[in-house]
Parts: structure tokens; C-alpha cells; sequence
């Protein structure tokens, strides 16, 4: 018989150690711990381990300077990394010195036991070999502690390793150009020029001799945003803007890699690595005609998809206090926001996203003299915004909210509260019938208690509606049919 998988566990949090032990070893695993980074590397020296669970931050030492020694000594021991400093920095470190998974804490265990299997069972040739550039220090471009931008901060994690084509998707507002920069600071080509162009500020006419350059009459020529970016990231944003015919230009520039400039014949190797963002839907676009599926497919080789703000509303204290401290860093007064005015912010919806935070934080710097930011000012402000968007359109710039966005935001509420010990069941009962009660009662009043007319535009049956009125408890209208 094979003997069991080892795991060895460093953190100098006794509690975690506990923790782990207990999971590893319900999961067949045997498993050493330890608190300190030294008896860590005393272990991986004496060959012992199938794995290892470190910490970064350790009394004695660095979990992560620990990674490029053991992957040195031990080329095919997994090094997986947790650390409670959940930001960009810490995934990107842990990537490019050899981990093979970097886990925020707190994380799940189930999560946990799943990326112990993959590592012991990856093929040794799978692992990346460590790199070892510098990463810039804690400048960070994103801000943000939860599961959803951990999970982000693993994706850009791992393409600062490689020059594949990104193509990042989200809402107006949400970041996508500084997920676009974080892919070329923090990646291969960071010593090259970061370009950035948008498809929708370029008038239709002009943006193949933007992208590609033009030959002028006069002689000479002039050089487009693929020769500025050589060597560096060419950063396409709102790519569904593009024209039809530019689109078939910069198709071939993916697939041969060289371009020609607009009325020049001599070919030019492209050398960038492609970012391109956009928040249209661009697989609606190409079934309606107005954007290429195979030049989709071409940029689309690994999906980013920026979550809106309302899907991220943990991390909403976290940004707004960073938005305070630009202000005050650039000048501006200390403010502070005690917790009713944290509770306003994160019942607000959002329509214009990170954008519209830092926006609202500006105004409130500029604005009040006030020290403490109560949720009457953020109530007042918001109010404000509301009132001067334009028709059909939110604080921030963003879209009326939608039937379904409506939904969602009030599902989300209704399943957290099963997380503060409110027990939750017949969960889909309950939620169909808080529906249909309100659409019923308001299609009857729409009908004058007209119940034939009312099933008809419910598209029911009349007595189907007569079962749903009488088992809701509606009340109907007298004189109705």
C-alpha cells in the first residue's frame, strides 16, 4: 500500500493549524504543523512532505521567501499559500515565485481540500516555473477583500506570468482599465509602454490609422497604437465600438501577428500583448451582425468579468475609506464615516458603480465641514445625484434598474439572512408567492376586478386565477367579472 499524502502546515496561528489538521486528517491526509518558518525548511530539506500550507507572515520569516528556496531544493513539492493580507500584491507574489494556489483567508475548507487534491495530483511538468521579477510595492490598482475579488486577484495572478489576450467585461464604472494596467505592471512586460485607446472617443473614420498608423502623402508616416505599445500592452478598450472594417483589420493582425499601416504595403511585427475591455454584450452583437464571432473568439482567450459594486457590497466600507484618504492625501480634510453612514452606502444600488463612490467621497470632501459622516449626509448626497441623472438613467451614470436587477438585489438580502441564524425554508414557495401576490393584486386593479381580462394578460386560465386569488388571501373587487 501507498503510504498516506503528508501535508506540511506552517502558520503560527495555533487555532489554524487546529483547524487544518482536523480537515486534513477527516480527508486522509497525515499532517505535520508547525508555527515557524525554519522548521518548515528543516522539513523540506530532510525530504519529508507531499505539500505544503504556508502562511506568508511568520515570527521568523516570509512564507513567501520561502517559495523560490523549496521550489530550488524540491522542484515537485506544491507550495500552496493562505495569508489574511487579501490584496493583488500578496496573489501576484505568491504566482510568480512558484505557488501553485494562492487562498485568501478566511477561506472555505472545502475549498481548501479541493485545491490539496489538484496540487497532489497535478503532473510535475504542470508546474510553472518561479519567476522572479519585481512587483511593484503595494501600489495597489484594486481594492477589495471579497470572494469575488479574491478571485479576480487569482486570474490576473496568473496571466502576469504569460502574454495572452484578456478581454475584461463588466459594468460601466467597475474597473476594467485598472485591471488592464494591473495585467502590465505586475506582468512580463512592465518595462514596456501601456497604451490605451478607446474604440468609442475615435471618430469611425479615424480608427484604423489610430490603431495601425498612415503613410502620409508628404512622405514619411504616421505611427499607430501598435508601434507606440511595441513591447509593451495595448490596452482596446470598449472594443465593441469598433467598426466592421476595422474589426477585419485587427483579425489579422491576431492571426499573423504583423500589420501594415492605412496605405502603406510593408508588413510590421506586432509586438504587444492585447488587452480589450468592453461593457457590451458582445455575444448579442455578433448574433445581430455588428461584431465579428471569429475576431470575439480571438480576443476572448481568457475572460475577466468585473462584478458591479452591488455584487461586491462587503467591500463597499474598504472603498470608501480609501477614496476619503486620496482626498485627504491631495489636500483635503479628514473625514471619517461612522457606521450609519457605512449601513447607507451599502443599501444604495449603485448604477455607476466604484466610480460613483469615489465621485461621492469627492463631494463629500469638498462639501461638508463636518468631521463625521453620518447617513444623513450620504442620504442627502445621494438624493442630490439622483435628482440631476439624466431621465432613464441612476446616480453615476448607470441604467434604470431592470425587473431582474430588482429581483436580485432583494434575493441577496433575503438569503443573508440565513447567515445571521434565521433558519430558511421552502425557500422557493416563499419567494414565488412574495411575487405572484403583488403582480396578481396589481393586474386585478388594472382590470377594475376584471378576472377574465386579468387572466388573460397573465396568460392563465380563469380558474387557475380564481385558485391563486383565493390561495393568496387576495382580496377581489366587488362588481369585477
Amino acid at each position: 500500500m501507498n503510504p498516506l499524502p503528508t501535508i506540511l502546515v506552517a502558520d503560527d496561528d495555533r487555532s489554524i493549524r487546529t483547524v487544518l489538521g482536523q480537515a486534513l486528517g477527516r480527508a486522509g491526509y497525515q499532517v505535520q504543523s508547525t508555527p515557524n518558518a525554519a522548521t518548515l525548511w528543516q522539513w523540506v530539506e530532510e525530504g519529508e512532505g507531499d505539500l505544503v500550507i504556508t502562511d506568508v507572515i511568520m515570527p521568523d520569516g516570509s512564507g513567501l521567501d520561502l517559495i523560490p528556496r523549496i521550489r530550488q531544493a524540491r522542484p515537485d513539492l506544491r507550495i500552496i499559500v493562505m495569508s489574511a493580507q487579501s490584496n493583488l500584491t500578496t496573489a501576484v507574489k505568491a504566482t510568480q515565485r512558484g505557488a501553485f494556489e494562492y487562498l485568501a483567508k478566511p477561506f472555505d475548507l472545502k475549498e481548501l481540500l479541493s485545491v490539496v487534491g489538484r496540487a497532489l495530483a497535478a503532473p510535475a511538468q504542470e508546474q510553472t516555473k518561479p519567476a522572479q521579477p519585481s512587483v511593484p510595492e503595494e501600489r495597489l490598482p484594486l481594492i477589495g477583500q471579497s470572494t469575488v475579488m479574491q478571485g479576480i486577484y487569482r486570474s490576473i495572478a496568473r496571466l502576469t506570468t504569460s502574454d495572452l489576450t484578456v478581454m475584461i467585461t463588466g459594468e460601466s464604472g467597475t474597473g476594467k482599465e485598472l485591471v488592464a494596467h494591473a495585467l502590465h505592471e505586475y506582468g512580463r512586460r512592465r518595462i514596456g509602454p501601456f497604451v490605451a485607446v478607446n474604440m468609442a472617443a475615435i471618430p469611425r473614420d479615424q480608427i484604423e490609422a489610430e490603431l495601425f498608423g498612415q503613410e502620409r502623402t508628404a512622405g514619411g508616416r504616421s505611427p499607430g497604437k501598435f508601434e507606440q505599445a511595441a513591447g509593451g500592452t495595448l490596452f482596446l478598450d470598449e472594443i465593441g465600438d469598433m467598426p466592421p472594417e476595422a474589426q477585419t483589420r485587427l483579425l489579422r493582425v491576431l492571426q499573423d501577428g504583423e500589420f501594415t499601416t492605412v496605405g502603406g504595403r510593408a508588413p510590421i511585427r506586432a509586438d504587444v500583448r492585447i488587452v480589450a475591455a468592453t461593457h457590451r454584450d458582445l455575444r448579442q452583437a455578433i448574433r445581430a451582425g455588428a461584431f465579428r464571432e471569429d475576431l470575439y473568439y480571438r480576443l476572448n482567450v481568457v475572460p475577466v468579468r468585473l462584478p458591479p459594486l452591488r455584487e461586491r457590497l462587503e467591500d463597499i466600507p474598504l472603498l470608501a475609506r480609501h477614496f476619503l484618504a486620496q482626498c485627504r492625501d491631495a489636500g483635503g480634510p479628514f473625514k471619517v464615516l461612522d457606521e450609519t453612514a457605512i449601513e447607507r452606502l451599502q443599501a444604495w444600488r449603485w448604477p455607476g458603480n466604484v466610480r460613483e463612490l469615489e465621485n461621492l467621497m469627492r463631494r463629500i470632501t469638498a462639501l461638508h465641514p463636518q468631521e463625521s459622516i453620518g447617513a444623513d449626509i450620504i442620504a442627502a448626497e445621494l438624493a442630490e445625484a439622483s435628482n440631476t441623472a439624466p431621465p432613464g438613467e441612476g446616480a453615476g451614470g448607470g441604467t434604470a434598474e431592470t425587473l431582474a436587477e430588482a429581483v436580485e438585489r432583494h434575493l441577496r438580502r433575503f438569503l443573508s439572512s440565513g447567515q445571521d441564524g434565521m433558519p430558511l425554508s421552502d425557500i422557493y414557495d416563499k419567494v414565488i408567492a412574495e411575487v405572484e401576490r403583488p403582480l396578481i393584486t396589481m393586474t386585478l386593479a388594472a382590470t377594475r376586478g376584471n378576472q377574465i381580462r386579468a387572466a388573460a394578460m397573465l396568460g392563465l386560465n380563469r380558474n387557475t386565477l380564481r385558485k391563486k386569488i383565493r390561495d393568496l388571501d387576495i382580496p377581489v373587487v366587488r362588481g369585477g367579472a
